[in-house]
Protein backbone atom coordinates (compact mmCIF):
# COMPACT_ATOMS: atom_id res chain seq x y z
CA UNK A 1 0.00 0.00 0.00
CA UNK A 2 2.75 2.46 0.95
CA UNK A 3 4.78 1.54 -2.15
CA UNK A 4 1.78 2.30 -4.36
CA UNK A 5 1.25 5.65 -2.62
CA UNK A 6 4.91 6.56 -2.99
CA UNK A 7 4.72 5.67 -6.68
CA UNK A 8 1.68 7.96 -7.10
CA UNK A 9 3.55 10.71 -5.26
CA UNK A 10 6.50 10.39 -7.64
CA UNK A 11 4.18 10.55 -10.65
CA UNK A 12 2.53 13.68 -9.26
CA UNK A 13 5.87 15.43 -8.78
CA UNK A 14 7.03 14.47 -12.28
CA UNK A 15 3.80 15.84 -13.74
CA UNK A 16 4.07 19.12 -11.83
CA UNK A 17 7.73 19.58 -12.77
CA UNK A 18 7.08 18.88 -16.46
CA UNK A 19 4.19 21.36 -16.47
CA UNK A 20 6.37 24.02 -14.84
CA UNK A 21 9.07 23.57 -17.50
CA UNK A 22 6.58 23.84 -20.35
CA UNK A 23 5.14 27.10 -19.02
CA UNK A 24 8.36 28.98 -19.91
CA UNK A 25 7.17 29.80 -23.40
CA UNK A 26 9.39 31.60 -25.88
CA UNK A 27 8.21 33.83 -28.72
CA UNK A 28 8.42 32.36 -32.21
CA UNK A 29 8.25 33.49 -35.82
CA UNK A 30 4.74 33.39 -37.24
CA UNK A 31 5.27 31.93 -40.68
CA UNK A 32 1.56 31.57 -41.50
CA UNK A 33 0.32 34.79 -39.88
CA UNK A 34 -1.60 36.94 -42.35
CA UNK A 35 -2.65 40.54 -41.77
CA UNK A 36 -5.19 40.38 -44.61
CA UNK A 37 -7.63 38.51 -42.34
CA UNK A 38 -8.14 41.65 -40.27
CA UNK A 39 -11.62 42.98 -39.65
CA UNK A 40 -12.32 46.63 -40.33
CA UNK A 41 -14.59 47.34 -37.34
CA UNK A 42 -13.15 49.78 -34.84
CA UNK A 43 -15.53 49.55 -31.91
CA UNK A 44 -13.33 48.64 -28.91
CA UNK A 45 -10.39 50.29 -27.21
CA UNK A 46 -7.30 48.49 -25.92
CA UNK A 47 -4.47 49.75 -23.77
CA UNK A 48 -1.15 48.20 -24.72
CA UNK A 49 1.90 48.68 -22.49
CA UNK A 50 5.20 47.70 -24.10
CA UNK A 51 8.26 47.60 -21.88
CA UNK A 52 11.63 47.78 -23.60
CA UNK A 53 14.44 45.72 -22.11
CA UNK A 54 17.36 47.38 -20.38
CA UNK A 55 19.65 45.37 -22.68
CA UNK A 56 18.04 46.83 -25.81
CA UNK A 57 19.86 49.55 -27.78
CA UNK A 58 19.56 52.99 -26.17
CA UNK A 59 16.91 53.96 -28.73
CA UNK A 60 15.62 52.59 -32.00
CA UNK A 61 14.62 54.18 -35.28
CA UNK A 62 13.02 50.91 -36.37
CA UNK A 63 9.38 50.73 -37.39
CA UNK A 64 7.38 48.69 -34.88
CA UNK A 65 3.91 47.23 -35.53
CA UNK A 66 1.67 45.02 -33.40
CA UNK A 67 -1.19 42.62 -33.99
CA UNK A 68 -3.13 40.70 -31.36
CA UNK A 69 -6.41 38.88 -31.03
CA UNK A 70 -8.54 36.10 -29.65
CA UNK A 71 -9.32 32.50 -30.58
CA UNK A 72 -12.45 33.55 -32.51
CA UNK A 73 -10.71 35.44 -35.30
CA UNK A 74 -11.02 38.95 -33.86
CA UNK A 75 -7.75 40.68 -34.76
CA UNK A 76 -6.44 44.11 -33.81
CA UNK A 77 -3.66 45.70 -35.84
CA UNK A 78 -1.62 48.86 -35.31
CA UNK A 79 0.71 49.37 -38.30
CA UNK A 80 3.14 51.88 -36.75
CA UNK A 81 3.65 52.36 -33.03
CA UNK A 82 7.07 53.98 -33.38
CA UNK A 83 7.52 57.73 -33.32
CA UNK A 84 11.10 58.96 -33.01
CA UNK A 85 9.93 62.38 -31.81
CA UNK A 86 8.13 60.77 -28.84
CA UNK A 87 11.21 58.78 -27.81
CA UNK A 88 9.22 55.55 -27.92
CA UNK A 89 10.97 52.25 -27.27
CA UNK A 90 14.00 53.64 -25.46
CA UNK A 91 16.02 51.28 -23.28
CA UNK A 92 14.50 50.57 -19.82
CA UNK A 93 11.23 52.34 -20.60
CA UNK A 94 7.54 51.56 -20.88
CA UNK A 95 5.32 53.00 -23.58
CA UNK A 96 1.53 53.01 -23.41
CA UNK A 97 -0.63 52.99 -26.54
CA UNK A 98 -4.40 53.32 -27.01
CA UNK A 99 -5.33 51.06 -29.91
CA UNK A 100 -8.79 50.68 -31.45
CA UNK A 101 -10.06 47.62 -33.24
CA UNK A 102 -12.70 44.91 -33.31
CA UNK A 103 -14.02 43.79 -29.95
CA UNK A 104 -12.27 40.61 -28.88
CA UNK A 105 -12.75 38.10 -26.13
CA UNK A 106 -9.73 36.86 -24.17
CA UNK A 107 -6.55 37.90 -26.00
CA UNK A 108 -4.50 34.78 -26.68
CA UNK A 109 -1.96 35.87 -29.28
CA UNK A 110 0.30 38.82 -29.94
CA UNK A 111 2.83 39.43 -32.69
CA UNK A 112 5.31 42.26 -33.12
CA UNK A 113 6.83 43.29 -36.44
CA UNK A 114 10.08 45.24 -36.66
CA UNK A 115 11.81 46.62 -39.69
CA UNK A 116 14.90 48.82 -39.64
CA UNK A 117 18.64 48.90 -38.96
CA UNK A 118 18.85 49.34 -35.18
CA UNK A 119 17.35 46.28 -33.53
CA UNK A 120 15.03 46.28 -30.56
CA UNK A 121 14.46 44.05 -27.54
CA UNK A 122 11.09 44.26 -25.80
CA UNK A 123 10.83 42.92 -22.27
CA UNK A 124 7.05 42.43 -22.28
CA UNK A 125 3.74 43.37 -23.86
CA UNK A 126 0.70 43.81 -21.61
CA UNK A 127 -2.76 44.20 -23.16
CA UNK A 128 -5.88 45.49 -21.41
CA UNK A 129 -9.31 45.34 -23.05
CA UNK A 130 -12.96 45.79 -22.15
CA UNK A 131 -14.03 42.14 -22.58
CA UNK A 132 -10.75 40.55 -21.52
CA UNK A 133 -8.54 40.01 -18.51
CA UNK A 134 -5.22 41.81 -18.75
CA UNK A 135 -2.66 39.52 -20.33
CA UNK A 136 1.14 39.80 -20.35
CA UNK A 137 3.43 38.23 -22.94
CA UNK A 138 7.09 38.12 -21.90
CA UNK A 139 9.51 38.47 -24.81
CA UNK A 140 12.94 39.37 -23.39
CA UNK A 141 14.52 38.66 -26.77
CA UNK A 142 15.44 40.67 -29.85
CA UNK A 143 12.74 40.85 -32.51
CA UNK A 144 14.02 39.62 -35.90
CA UNK A 145 13.64 42.04 -38.78
CA UNK A 146 10.82 41.77 -41.32
CA UNK A 147 8.85 38.91 -39.75
CA UNK A 148 5.90 38.72 -37.36
CA UNK A 149 7.29 37.42 -34.08
CA UNK A 150 5.46 36.50 -30.90
CA UNK A 151 3.08 34.15 -29.16
CA UNK A 152 0.00 32.21 -30.18
CA UNK A 153 -1.61 30.51 -27.20
CA UNK A 154 -5.04 30.24 -28.83
CA UNK A 155 -4.77 26.54 -29.61
CA UNK A 156 -4.16 25.96 -25.89
CA UNK A 157 -7.16 28.06 -24.83
CA UNK A 158 -9.66 25.21 -25.20
CA UNK A 159 -7.40 22.72 -23.40
CA UNK A 160 -6.62 25.01 -20.46
CA UNK A 161 -9.58 23.60 -18.52
CA UNK A 162 -8.21 20.08 -19.01
CA UNK A 163 -4.79 21.11 -17.72
CA UNK A 164 -6.23 22.76 -14.65
CA UNK A 165 -8.37 19.66 -13.98
CA UNK A 166 -5.25 17.50 -14.15
CA UNK A 167 -3.42 19.88 -11.86
CA UNK A 168 -6.20 19.77 -9.28
CA UNK A 169 -6.37 15.99 -9.56
CA UNK A 170 -2.64 15.78 -8.75
CA UNK A 171 -3.04 18.13 -5.80
CA UNK A 172 -5.83 15.93 -4.43
CA UNK A 173 -3.61 12.85 -4.78
CA UNK A 174 -0.75 14.58 -3.00
CA UNK A 175 -3.11 15.73 -0.23
CA UNK A 176 -4.44 12.20 0.23
CA UNK A 177 -0.90 10.84 0.37
CA UNK A 178 -0.01 13.23 3.16
CA UNK A 179 -3.13 12.24 5.08
CA UNK A 180 -2.36 8.53 4.75
CA UNK A 181 1.34 8.84 5.54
Amino acid sequence: MIKALLFLLQLAFIFILSEAKSSGLQPQAAKSFNISYLQSATSCSYTVVITTSCSSPRYTRDQISISFGDAYGNQVYAPRLDDPSSRAFERCSSDTFQIYGPCAYQICYVYLYRTGPDGWKPESVKIYGYNTRAVTFTYNTYIPSDIWYGFNLCQNASSSHQLSSWKWFMYVIIGLLFLVL
